[in-house]
């Protein structure tokens, strides 16, 4: 009988690459989890620090240093911090040499409610608390504040958002009734009747050209109101 030593030195081969890989994960998983770190992904602005995330990983498991790496489950470690209302979500995993690192991206606050509450509107629509940590320069939120209203005022928000020049220049949205939005700006004394938020690539665009245009001419500061509301006009009340 021929003996294949090609197939043997194979089979061989393979069961000692099995052999080393499982050796290395029993080792590896035998390893205690030596620290813990917190990274956060994209804005600078911290509304969530690494003391915060590292005390609610405490007060949850307690403390994670030296424990097993086997012990930890990192899904459920995942789901505790998305749990914290400042955060939109997370990843953490086990590096080779044992550490538990937490990668966070935050919510991102797109402007300011300041009612019988006060709070953040996020860029996904949704109420975020303040925070003790920094305050986010962000349009402040005023007026008639219902359901209705804070999606319309979404809506002009990601508007706002979309251009530089807006972004700069508004400061403020007033809710003076359905379908009655105002704007406040940074440097100039009128205000802005946007109206309701039908057309309203048109009316920013409209108000941006009329701004350059008054500007240029130096008499911004002769109007009250600036008047978005009619089809496709800006129409202006002097002081």
């Amino acid at each position: 009988m021929r003996v294949n030593w090609n197939f043997l030195k194979l089979t061989a081969l393979i069961l000692v690459i099995m052999g080393l890989y499982a050796f290395s994960n029993n080792r590896n998983s035998a390893k205690n989890v030596t620290g813990m770190k917190v990274e956060f992904i994209g804005d600078d602005n911290l509304y969530l620090t690494e003391g915060t995330v590292n005390k609610l990983l405490i007060q949850k498991y307690g403390s994670l240093k030296n424990v097993p790496k086997e012990n930890i489950v990192l899904n459920t470690v995942e789901k505790a911090i998305e749990a914290n209302e400042m955060v939109k979500s997370a990843q953490v995993y086990l590096t080779i040499d044992g550490e538990l690192t937490s990668k966070i991206v935050q919510r991102k606050p797109i402007g300011r409610i300041e009612g019988d509450k006060k709070y953040y509107l996020d860029d996904e629509g949704k109420s975020m608390p303040l925070s003790m940590n920094h305050s986010a320069r962000v349009p402040i939120i005023t007026g008639n504040i219902s359901g209705k209203s804070l999606e319309d005022v979404y809506v002009i928000l990601g508007h706002i958002n979309k251009d530089d020049f807006f972004r700069k220049t508004i400061i403020g949205i007033h809710i003076k009734g359905e379908n009655e939005y105002q704007l406040r700006l940074r440097l100039n004394n009128f205000v802005v009747n946007l109206g309701g938020i039908e057309d309203l690539d048109a009316k920013f665009n409209n108000f941006k050209a009329f701004y350059a245009k008054a500007n240029k001419d130096e008499t911004l500061e002769d109007y009250a109101v600036v008047s978005l509301e009619f089809n496709n006009q800006v129409v202006c009340t002097k002081i």
